[in-house]
């Protein structure tokens, strides 16, 4: 499923396709812990999900510091 989020460091808005079912997102919408809703994402994908950074973003916001 295509996932639109806008990242909290940069502010870009970036699409991935990630493995996740609408009813996935309803439960962690509804609640349901990242992790438990998304058991099959790695933490990254769950990352995405949660603040839109990217694992690029991440990089280079270390980089920076």
């Amino acid at each position: 499923m295509q996932i639109t989020r806008t990242s909290m460091l940069t502010k870009i808005t970036r699409t991935l396709n990630l493995n996740v079912t609408q009813q996935q997102l309803d439960n962690y919408a509804n609640g349901v812990l990242l992790q438990n809703a998304f058991p099959n994402l790695t933490p990254s994908e769950r990352e995405f999900i949660k603040s839109g950074i990217t694992d690029g973003e991440w990089k280079s916001f270390e980089e920076g510091y």
